[in-house]
Parts: structure tokens; sequence; C-alpha cells
């Protein structure tokens, strides 16, 4: 390649695109790094549920959600004194940014609704769906932190 073609501005826009791309697929919502889930997270937090990474919500929703997993949306979610603590300074390390969903929920973030904005109403009411928050009926990799749009598959 020569120096003239590397400075072309179709060149430098299609390098840009590669490189955020590769960059994009290590990160987590909030541009923060994804990380891999803790053990103990996945093992307490996916029997009712996904473990979410802990960047789909910021800090404040974090500890707002840990400190009230007795009435954790409804079911009894509490864990012993140790858990908490760890699972929520794991939660705090590595939480996203922004301002908190209205009720700390990740299906009322900003960029889950802008995410999810095609989605028609009627898509979400089909039994093998339910409701916005059951990722993996669309997700195939949500047990593994994976959200990546290449990978859904919207279940008739």
């Amino acid at each position: 390649m020569t120096m003239k073609s590397r400075n072309h501005p179709v060149t430098r826009r299609f390098a840009g695109l590669a490189v955020w791309a590769l960059c994009g697929a290590a990160l987590a919502e909030g541009g923060r790094p994804a990380v891999p889930l803790l053990p103990r997270y996945v093992q307490e937090c996916a029997a009712c549920h996904v473990a979410y990474p802990p960047g789909m919500l910021p800090a404040a929703s974090w500890e707002r959600l840990m400190k009230t997993l007795p009435q954790h949306f409804g079911n009894d979610a509490s864990l012993d004194a140790a858990t908490q603590r760890d699972l929520s300074r794991w939660l705090q390390a590595n939480a996203g940014g922004g301002a908190p969903p209205p009720q700390d929920r990740i299906t009322r973030s900003a960029w889950f609704v802008r995410e999810h904005n095609e989605i028609p109403a009627a898509v979400w009411q089909r039994p093998a769906i339910r409701q916005a928050s059951n990722c993996a009926a669309c997700h195939t990799r949500a047990d593994q932190g994976d959200f990546n749009e290449h990978t859904v598959r919207i279940p008739r």
C-alpha cells in the first residue's frame, strides 16, 4: 500500500471502523471493558435469570439492588452477608456509567431502549420471550455475557 492510498479518506475511514469494531467487541455497555463474570455472581444470580454483566447498570443502581435483595422485583433473593458484600464490591468496581434507569431496570435504560426500539410490542409477548428481561430468549450467548446483535435469534 502506498502512502497516498493509506491517507485516502475511504482507507482511513475503513481503518477507523475496523479498530472501532474490534475494540467495541471487548466493551460492555457504557464503554467500559467487559469483565469476566465472577463465578459466585453467576452461581447466585443466574439461578433465576441471566447473570447480567455489571457494565449494564451504573454503580448507584447496583448498590440499591444489592441492598434490596429481599424484595428483588417481587422475589426474595437474599444472600448471606459475606456473599452480599463480595458481590456488591465486585458490581461496584465493574459497573457501567450513566444515569440510573427508572426503577434500576436494565430494560428501562436509555441504551436498552435505543438498541431494542425496532422490536414490535407483539414480539415481547411471544411465549418463548414473555418479557424484555428474558435476554436469553433472543441473545443466544447471553449466558456468556455476549449480547452481540449478530448472534440474535428471535423466536417465532
